[in-house]
């Protein structure tokens, strides 16, 4: 089972139409699916279920918010109850694409995991610091290994402790980003964050203990370029510099994905990304290239 985060320091880069169109088209291979929604917004939740739905069934007990509040306010709570089927997109993929969704108060979690962390000493400082930061890895540790292929967890543009929860359970770090110089700036910022949260992390693990907490390394599978505004086949002149400043220092897919803000902003609406629709011939194009990118993600990350 691999486990992929999808973040980027800045919001709007199309993070969530990733994540959701990779999901669909892995299910829709045969791959046994699970998403993650860590954002706020909710934006990945809502993509999958309404409103209305959520509130009712799901806004109470059956969000990742449940997750992560104090233990004594968890007990008997199994990570596995807060997983959700969607029924609009079922019949679409042969394999299995299931839900965590996320909780607009997801936001307030943070400071609350805040608290718990500190200590008397080093020593408890560490350990706390352990307990807080791997609470969605004991989640996922929870579920049986083969239940799922690859988990995918949409993170919020920031770095707080839920978004370093994710990062420390993942095996892979996939970035979206437009190709402007507010979305590329910070790719840099985070990739030299992560690796800080991780060298530190892996230190704390070498605390003598009854239980061994196994060290992390988690990967950047690359930055993929969303919202591209192409002419001619290629993307437009003005955005060429930070495509190729990107590719100098970092991982950067092949393909990219083009801009169509009514063909994704539509999919919510019925449940089903983009690329598991019978859209118009003349938006093909989108999907091919779509699909080109999961090729590439696939052989990455999974094969």
């Amino acid at each position: 089972m691999k486990i992929v985060s999808i973040i980027n320091y800045k919001g709007g880069v199309g993070k969530t139409t990733v994540t959701a169109n990779v999901a669909g088209e892995l299910a829709n291979r045969g791959y046994n699916v699970l998403m993650i929604d860590l954002d706020p917004q909710a934006s990945l939740t809502f993509s999958f279920v309404t409103p209305d739905y959520w509130k009712d069934e799901l806004a109470n007990e059956r969000t990742i918010k449940s997750w992560f509040r104090p233990a004594k306010k968890n007990l008997g709570l199994k990570f596995e109850e807060l997983i959700i089927t969607p029924e609009a997109v079922e019949s679409y993929v042969s394999g299995k694409l299931d839900l965590i969704a996320s909780h607009l108060e997801l936001i307030n979690v943070d400071l609350e995991l805040a608290t718990q962390l500190g200590g008397a000493n080093m020593h408890q400082a560490k350990t706390k610091f352990l307990e807080v930061h791997r609470k969605l890895l004991n989640g996922i540790h929870e579920l049986d290994p083969d239940l799922y292929d690859i988990i995918l967890i949409d993170c919020p543009p920031n770095f707080n402790i839920v978004t370093k929860n994710a990062l420390l359970a993942s095996d892979f770090i996939l970035i979206p980003a437009k190709p402007d110089y507010l979305s590329t700036m910070g790719i840099d910022y985070l990739n030299s964050s992560v690796n800080k949260l991780v060298k530190d992390y892996n230190e704390y693990c070498q605390i003598e203990d009854e239980e061994e907490t196994p060290p992390i390394d988690p990967k950047i599978a690359g930055v993929v370029f969303t919202m591209v505004q192409v002419y001619d086949g290629q993307p437009i002149s003005s955005i060429r510099p930070y495509i190729a400043q990107t590719k100098r220092s970092n991982v950067v897919f092949d393909e990219y994905i083009r801009e169509n803000k009514t063909l994704f902003s539509e999919a919510p609406l019925i449940g089903v990304p983009v690329i598991l629709q019978n859209v118009k011939t003349a938006q093909q194009h989108i999907v091919s290239e779509m699909t080109a990118f999961i090729d590439e993600f696939e052989a990455k990350v999974l094969i």
